[in-house]
């Protein structure tokens, strides 16, 4: 198959995948192996078409069925990649006892939760896990196991220890999978609970980092079935089946705090995507968003993403586009946990489907959020923005055009 692009191969499973046809054995382990090559030009393409391509689409859709198919596809794949984890048989056996919704057998000196790696989903569903444990085991350590940006939203908080990890959406399918071996030293005393929110650093509950009885997985794919309800809704569901919390809700604790300068309201913005450019509006919406807010009587902070990154690009462009305006929008450039501190002490937030919705959802903030280019209706229903404050959800696709959808930003902004 040295002639079929990775993303061919990719697209041919998930097609066998969506038909609920059993998928070519020789394509998953073709795109497997060079997946798991030893040349990194090799091995890139196909971990990117593995994950983008297959998994992620499996999961965004959000269709219980499709979870079952998940955990024998990537189970091969462990296989392949890691024998001395077991069998596929038995990666997924163990994986059908981790789903199964119980109340954990033992009082646990420590909990240990994984972070879910992206930070809107750490804050709508994770943050859910981490206080219930917190309530639901006073004296306990708590363990969140987290790449550095997921825990500067968190580290704040006195009752959290930090595990760190490192898990890029870049990273090599090898190297994703290399993460197990630390998460199974953290787990391996047996008064150890691992509370899973569906994270990647576990492959969605199917790396066997712990014995199964101590292993509990929020399977946020399949949970809530074929309702519409939101993803920290479904969240506080579970644990309240699980660990008898009644009422967890999402948070965030970063170290920083900031305090407006003036009197003025502070409207926050960020236009990041999640490395997904199918959440971006065309041109000249994000110039003309800018525009209308730099019109409002407020500070407005803009945050720029990370260094040199394509979403820097986009606010350059934006910023440098509405002229003398552009004044009147300040520019946020650093740690995110900062810029979700800004959030916290803002009057309104406007951006795409992204963390910094989910950041004012959780703290009751104002907000307005573009939804754009989700892949079917449950995945937009889950995601949707969930708190206490009131939230304006502008769908893209009803909408005419950019100057309609503009329009309808004009209006929300009135919350």
């Amino acid at each position: 198959m040295a002639s079929i692009s990775p993303n061919e191969l990719a697209v041919e499973l998930l097609n066998h995948c969506l038909r609920g046809a059993a998928w070519p054995a020789d394509v998953l382990d073709a795109l497997t192996e060079e997946a798991l090559d030893e040349d990194p030009a090799v091995a890139a393409p196909a971990t990117r078409a593995l994950f983008t391509v297959l998994v992620e689409r499996l999961a965004d859709l959000f269709e219980p069925r499709l979870c079952g198919v998940y955990a024998r596809l990537f189970a091969r794949v462990i296989e392949l990649a890691r024998p001395d984890l077991g069998s596929a048989a038995a990666l997924v056996d163990r994986y059908e006892q981790v789903r199964a919704v119980r109340p954990p057998a033992f009082e646990p000196r420590s909990v240990l939760v994984p972070s879910r790696v992206t930070l809107g989903a750490d804050i709508a569903v994770t943050s859910l896990l981490l206080d219930a444990a917190k309530q639901r085991y006073p004296k306990a350590q708590i363990v969140f196991a987290a790449p550095p940006k997921s825990w500067e939203l968190f580290e704040g908080d006195p009752r959290l220890t930090h595990l760190p990890l490192r898990y890029g959406r870049g990273a090599l399918l090898g190297e994703r999978l290399a993460v197990y071996d630390e998460l199974r030293e953290a787990a391996s005393d047996p008064a150890t609970l691992l509370l899973d929110p569906d994270s990647r650093l576990t492959q969605l509950g199917l790396l066997p980092v712990c014995d199964a009885g101590r292993h509990h997985l929020f399977e946020s794919r399949a949970y809530g079935g074929e309702s519409l309800d939101p993803l920290p809704a479904l969240t506080a569901r579970w644990l309240q089946e699980t660990l008898g919390v009644e009422e967890p809700v999402p948070y965030l604790q970063p170290k920083y705090r900031h305090e407006k300068p003036g009197s003025l309201p502070l409207v926050t913005v960020s236009l990041g995507v999640g490395e997904n450019p199918a959440k971006r509006v065309e041109d000249p919406f994000e110039e003309e968003l800018l525009r209308i807010l730099a019109s409002l009587d407020a500070q407005v902070m803009v945050d720029s993403g990370a260094p040199g990154g394509e979403e820097q690009e986009r606010v350059e462009a934006a910023l440098g586009a509405l002229g003398e305006a552009a004044g009147r929008v300040g520019v946020h450039s650093g740690p995110f946990a900062f810029f979700a501190a800004m959030i916290a002490a803002s009057d309104l937030y406007v951006g795409y489907d992204s963390a910094g919705q989910h950041v004012a959802a959780a703290l009751g903030v104002p907000l307005v959020s573009v939804f754009q280019g989700f892949p079917s209706e449950r995945m937009m229903a889950r995601w949707r923005p969930e708190g206490p404050g009131p939230a304006a959800v502008l769908r893209g696709d009803r909408f005419q055009d950019v100057q309609d959808l503009l329009a309808g930003v004009r209006a929300a902004i009135r919350l």
